[in-house]
């Protein structure tokens, strides 16, 4: 049969060492590989700037002003091109340099890995390359503790029996060693000559992302018969895993660069936008509406008022012959450009800008906390992207690893119970206190039975593993041995539990010494060397959930097997279950991991039998698993049980508060693990995820194989359907003590069939949404045996339900990558294995613990502050042009300008842009002790609540209705007098001046008013920028500036000073504009309080109120002091204004007693704003002087 023919498509065919076939195999078709080079970054230097132009305009307001930009280039405008071109382009330059410099980092990460040497055999020669040159086919040598370069098949190895040890922690996050396998015919060839000459062809599969997956065989031509021999993925070395404990290794390459398995598991890196940013982009389309219905509505105005030819052409402005000619659509057109440039800034560049900044300056505020840095690893967090700082506020949802990231991955010995007697080493033994092994002979003088299971125990863990000693090793150049003197050995093995279990009964007195020609060596407590010959090992499979030896000493045969207690307690005919029962479910709860310990002991013709089982099994050719999973069941039974040991694996400190602190922010915490369920169900106990009264739902294979994923499913959701009587969580979080707490559990093997699309288009459609509904309904979820891309599965699975919530992701491993790309916020934590994750995050921390005060604290922060800014930005724009608008209906429809250029041009770039960029900085609306205290404020920024539509209707109404207020106000107050003391009448460019002054005041105001946190900082920019603008008014006015052609502002803001009707229409218009606003908010604050304005009155008033403060302080005092506070209040208001306020900011530091305080004041001050209103009202006069 030929391969080349019908499906080469799905396998490929390597040559080893690049040799042919011999002639006449069979007709292999020669495919192309990919070189080794693997490629994260997203720009090269020939494109970056048309794609990163191109991802630029893709911004509504970024293109918008391109257009506008390239209108008053083309037409004659009432505005120079200047005042939109130059805002674009800093905008622009500074976007575009950062993420260049962000792109230029990949690019040096790429590089460093690319280029680093391997070595490959050619011509039975070793030769260096760059990693980047290597080809599939290559034969590759691979030294201990070096990673592997490419996906590799092991041929030989340094070590007799053609195995090697490897440690996937970059991959899958497991930092245990794995053993793999050579093939048989290869494994004798362990030197470079010798390999050279290896003639064989492989064919496999074409690359996929599944780690735990490979099918492929190997045709080997050396002798006289081809050989064919199955290869699977116990021979398969993966890029990015490390050989550990064994010298040297040759292997062929396979897969290589971006078709290895662990560049298949990375997502893409595509550009993450914040909800905030969505919402900017809709209010800016509402706004454009806005913007070309005006221009429209004063185009045909204007065509409306110019058909009575007197004020078309009056005889004092005859139009030129040309104008006469130009069509009337061509007029028309021009007319509406000339209006959209005139409107234009009610769509603010500047907001772009100030956004940039205050993100690029925000993200400082992480890196400096002090409370996020790690002593012990010396790092402080990092911002990798700024761009997501708010989007820290609106986190719904926590995906999260297991090990590492809520785990130390140390495992650590802590007892073992034998007959209900319980042993923690070097502490309490039966009651008393005692050194370890003092306490140990004790009870071994014991007669009985207990005596004789006690040595069995500890003898039956010393043996029943595979773990392998390693003889002095230099782990960073330090020593791990040589203690006093002696030198010791140190345990390595592909589960750190074992490793554990070892050390533990080491400090038990028992030592395991090593395995030797099928000897198993232990050092009893007399330091006596006992040998056993091993037999059979009975290896560990999930299925199973157990594993056992049979081993030889004295002529006596023993079978002794450990396992989960599931497993292990129903294959038990004697023996003390009750007690050792008990001991394991309160470990259990306890969070520890628990395994449970039984033998059996074999006669010479039962010995027998079972030895002819597990050959028969082992030859067989189909269905090899099946039968040695049956030969296993038939051999390990009727046990009888030993004991019970607790391995912990400790939790990061604060790792359950931290969880517990993320649910009451109404966050819900899943763990995506590839860990085992049992362990990972241990830890989520630990770590408070699940609570005791917690109801756990199984959705894994082992339930799957009883009935059918549909029927279990659907089960499921009935269970938490009926429960909550289909109510969603949220709706009685509060209550949450009445209703059962449901969380899931579900396994990798299942997920992909809950993810597999319908084929029938039957009921497996409908899985994904019965999944999510269960999901959505349990309060925690944990799934385990995930392959990296599953991880990311799932994130986007929940980033695309209905309610499309936010979601982040926190691992520390390789194997998070693709999680944390594929949420919208991806954060690394700085563990122990390797630094993948923390360059491909968003942010990275040092521990798992800082993800609190991450979320809780800076993105409460950011997202008040980005959301005022947002507003505000809009507010201060409708308030700058609604004037402008009305004021065509005074001036003909002629495109007049109300106000000068020069205020047009620095209105949103120097008078008004600093106070609200220092505000967006430096706002802390609560103090942050609050906020970390009391997690259920978080709640009330979820789901974008400060930017929703209302909020957003309420300031554009409040802008229009101070723009009324303004131009309306000083049109009235100017009708028809004459105004200057020598009777000159005011002209239109005073008339604009008095509405721009009141503008620029009202606004900085209205910032002010929403100001909490005041430091100097804040009065100095505020009142500086008011400062600033009047002293610019009297420059710009009062000097003759040589490079104008014309001055229409001589003057004219000097004059408007001189006149009293001036001062005091500022004053009325400013306070007329304000009060609305600080009126709602006194009646919303005093009878619908949010929680948060709750905490705000009750710290501005109380400051810390002690338990001890009597009740009564708080209510009236005797009439006659309040009545003497009142009259003092009136007869010096200006200086016990500012007095109250400075005390009010002191608060945090020394709560003075406000016992003296009268209710009528006190209300005054927990409606803040009405008493700064106040303060301000007098304010003009104030600062002009």
């Amino acid at each position: 049969h030929c391969v080349g023919e019908e499906n080469w498509v799905d396998s490929r065919t390597i040559y080893i060492g690049h040799k042919e076939p011999p002639p006449g195999t069979e007709a292999f078709i020669q495919q192309r590989f990919p070189d080794n080079r693997i490629v994260s970054s997203k720009y090269t230097f020939w494109n970056f700037i048309p794609k990163n132009m191109f991802e630029q305009f893709r911004r509504v307001a970024n293109f918008y002003f391109l257009i506008i930009f390239l209108v008053q280039l083309i037409i004659d405008t009432p505005t120079s091109p200047v005042t939109s071109g130059l805002p674009l382009f800093f905008v622009i330059t500074v976007t575009a340099i950062k993420q260049g410099y962000e792109d230029w980092l990949r690019h040096k990460a790429d590089n460093a890995v690319n280029q680093c040497p391997v070595h490959v055999v050619h011509h039975g020669k070793v030769v260096r390359k760059q990693s980047r040159k290597l080809r599939v086919g290559d034969v590759v040598l691979v030294k201990e503790d070096e990673a592997f370069p490419c996906d590799l098949i092991l041929l030989s190895s340094s070590r007799d029996d053609g195995t090697c040890f490897v440690t996937t922690a970059s991959l899958d996050g497991e930092s245990s060693h794995k053993t793999y396998y050579a093939v048989q015919e290869t494994k004798a060839y362990n030197a470079e000559k010798e390999v050279d000459t290896i003639h064989a062809t492989i064919e496999c599969e074409q690359p996929q992302p599944d780690l735990y997956k490979f099918v492929g065989r190997i045709n080997i031509y050396m002798t006289n018969e081809p050989v064919a021999r199955p290869l699977g993925s116990e021979n398969l070395l993966l890029r990015g895993a490390t050989l550990k404990n064994t010298e040297y290794i040759y292997a062929v390459a396979i897969y290589t660069g971006m078709e290895t398995k662990m560049a298949l598991n990375y997502q893409s890196k595509s550009q993450k936008r914040s909800a905030v940013e969505k919402s900017m982009n809709a209010y800016l389309v509402v706004y454009l509406c806005i913007l070309i219905s005006k221009a429209l509505i004063n185009t045909a105005l204007k065509y409306v008022w110019q058909s009575d030819p007197n004020k078309d052409e009056p005889f004092y402005n005859q139009k030129t012959e040309a104008e006469r000619q130009r069509h009337v659509l061509i007029r028309a057109f021009t007319d509406f450009l000339a209006f959209m440039v005139l409107f234009n800034y009610i769509i603010p560049v500047s907001m772009y800008v100030t956004v940039e900044m205050q993100k690029f300056l925000g993200s400082y505020f992480i890196m400096w906390d002090d409370e996020m840095f790690d002593e012990e690893l010396g790092e402080r967090a990092v911002v990798n992207t700024s761009d997501l700082n708010e989007e820290l506020g609106q986190v719904e949802y926590v995906f999260t690893d297991k090990t590492g990231t809520l785990t130390e991955n140390n495992m650590e010995f802590i007892e073992c119970c034998v007959d209900g007697h319980v042993y923690v080493p070097h502490a309490i033994c039966n009651g008393q206190v005692m050194p370890g092994a003092a306490g140990m002979d004790m009870i071994d003088s014991s007669p009985g039975p207990a005596a004789r299971h006690e040595e069995l125990f500890f003898r039956a863990l010393c043996l029943c593993h595979t773990v392998q000693v390693k003889e002095e090793d230099t782990v960073d150049g330090i020593k791990h041995g040589i203690h006093q003197g002696k030198s010791t050995s140190f345990y390595i093995s592909s589960s750190p539990d074992e490793v554990a279990l070892v050390e533990g009964m080491k400090r038990l007195g028992f030592t395991y010494l090593r395995l030797k020609d099928g000897r198993m060596e232990i050092l009893n407590r007399e330091d006596e060397v006992e040998k056993f010959d091993l037999l059979e090992v009975l290896t560990f499979d999930s299925v199973r959930r157990r594993m056992s030896v049979i081993v030889r000493a004295t002529g006596e045969v023993y079978l002794f097997c450990k396992g989960a207690d599931s497993s292990i307690f129903p294959r038990v005919i004697s023996g003390k279950v009750d007690q050792v029962r008990a001991r394991v479910e309160q470990n259990a709860v306890e969070g520890l991991r628990t395994l449970c310990v039984a033998y059996r002991s074999l006669n010479p013709e039962q010995y027998e039998e079972v030895f002819q089982q597990l050959n028969r099994a082992k030859l067989a050719l189909q269905d090899r698993d099946k039968q040695l999973a049956e030969a296993y069941d038939l051999i390990e039974k009727d046990l009888i049980l030993l004991g019970a040991t607790a391995v912990e694996d400790r939790l990061q400190e604060k790792a359950a508060d931290t969880i517990e602190s993320l649910h009451k922010a109404g966050i819900k915490v899943w763990v995506l693990t590839g860990d085992k369920m049992e362990t990972a169900a241990a830890t989520c106990y630990a770590s408070k995820l699940f609570h005791r009264n917690t109801q756990i739902l199984e959705l894994t294979t082992k339930r799957t194989e009883e009935q059918s994923l549909h029927d279990v499913l659907f089960e499921l959701s009935r269970t938490v359907l009926r429960q909550h009587g289909g109510m969603t969580r949220d709706t009685f979080s509060e209550l949450s003590g009445d209703c059962t707490d449901y969380g899931l559990i579900i396994d990798g093997a299942t997920l992909s069939a809950v993810m597999r699309p319908g084929q029938e288009g039957s009921n497996s459609g409908n899985y994904k949404e019965k999944f999510l509904e269960i999901c959505r309904n349990c309060s925690a979820v944990l799934c385990c045996r995930m392959a990296p891309l599953q991880k990311a599965q799932i994130v986007k699975l929940i980033k695309a339900s209905e309610e499309h919530p936010i979601t982040l992701a926190i691992g520390d491993g390789a194997n998070d990558v693709s999680m944390i790309l594929e949420a919208h916020v991806g954060i690394g934590i700085m563990g122990k294995e390797g630094r993948q994750a923390v360059r491909n995050s968003d942010y990275a921390i040092p521990k798992f613990k800082h993800l609190k005060k991450m979320l809780l604290v800076h993105g409460h922060y950011y997202y008040i502050r980005i959301s005022e800014l947002v507003q505000y930005f809009f507010y201060k724009n409708v308030c700058f042009i609604f004037p402008q608008f009305l004021y065509q209906f005074f001036c003909g429809f002629s495109q007049q300008p109300l106000y000068d250029t020069a205020y047009l041009t620095l209105y949103n770039i120097s008078f008004t842009s600093l106070p609200i960029l220092l505000y967006s900085l430096m706002e802390q609306h609560i103090n942050m002790d609050i906020l970390k205290k009391d997690p259920c404020l978080y709640r009330d920024i979820a789901k974008n609540s400060l930017l929703r539509w209302p909020t957003f209707i309420y300031w554009t109404i409040l802008g229009v209705y101070d723009a009324i207020v303004m131009f309306f106000g000083a049109y009235f107050l100017f009708d028809n007098t004459t105004f200057t003391s020598n009777g000159q009448m005011f002209g239109n460019w005073t008339f604009g001046t008095l509405v721009f002054t009141v503008l620029v005041f009202t606004v900085t105001f209205k910032l002010a008013l929403d100001t909490h946190y005041w430091t100097w900082i804040n009065h100095f920019i505020i009142w500086g920028s008011l400062i600033f603008f009047v002293v610019f008014s009297l420059l710009w006015g009062g000097i003759i500036w040589p490079f104008l052609n014309y001055q229409r502002m001589y003057y004219v803001f000097m004059q408007m000073l001189s006149s009293g009707p001036a001062w005091l229409s500022i004053i009325l218009l400013i306070t007329a504009s304000l009060l609305p606003d600080v009126v709602k908010k006194v009646i919303w604050r005093t009878l619908w309080p949010t929680t948060t304005e709750r905490i705000q009155t009750s710290a501005h008033n109380s400051g810390q109120l002690s338990e001890f403060t009597p009740l009564a302080s708080l209510h009236a005092p005797s009439k006659g002091s309040s009545h003497r506070r009142g009259s003092e209040n009136q007869r010096n208001p200006r200086r016990s204004e500012p007095f109250t306020k400075k005390v009010m900011f002191t608060r945090w530091q020394k709560a003075p007693d406000y016992c003296t305080f009268t209710p009528l004041l006190r209300f005054a001050d927990s409606s803040r704003h009405s008493r700064q209103g106040y303060n301000y009202s007098g304010a003009g006069p104030e600062t002009s002087v």
